[in-house]
């Protein structure tokens, strides 16, 4: 009985490691859709630094790295969004809205400060994302 134990026990713990290390990436045929990774989602113009996720299904990027210090604007896209990724709350900001179905919204976060992350989230709380300053 001991032997089926371990048996059990070892197939467990190899099948929940398999999901931590290999379940949790998406395969998109798509642009950086990996909810693992840091994306490059963020670029500068014109002196303002643009941070983009897209918002179906939860948002993607889920953790964006964007520069601390620089007049920043999130642009959240929707593309047939009818989950509630749609409704969107950033508490810190004080920002809550239903998004258009598909479209952009773009939401001024004014200049962020470094180690002071930005978080969105549904509204339901089922999906976030986050967006460290550095």
């Amino acid at each position: 009985m001991n032997k089926t134990v371990s048996i059990i026990i070892t197939i467990a713990l190899v099948v929940g490691i398999g999901i931590i290390f290999f379940g949790g990436s998406k395969s998109k045929n798509s642009t950086s859709n990996s909810t693992t990774e840091f994306a490059q989602n963020t670029e500068i113009k014109d002196g303002v630094q643009y941070i983009t996720v897209n918002a179906k299904g939860g948002y993607s990027p889920k953790i964006s790295s964007a520069k601390a210090g620089i007049p920043t604007k999130l642009i959240v896209k929707t593309n047939g969004t009818y989950d509630c990724s749609a409704s969107l709350v950033i508490r810190s900001l004080g920002f809550q809205k239903i998004l258009s179905q598909t479209g952009e919204e773009v939401i001024d976060i004014g200049t962020p400060k470094i180690r002071v992350p930005l978080q969105g989230v549904c509204g339901m709380g089922m999906y976030n994302f986050l967006i460290n300053f550095t």
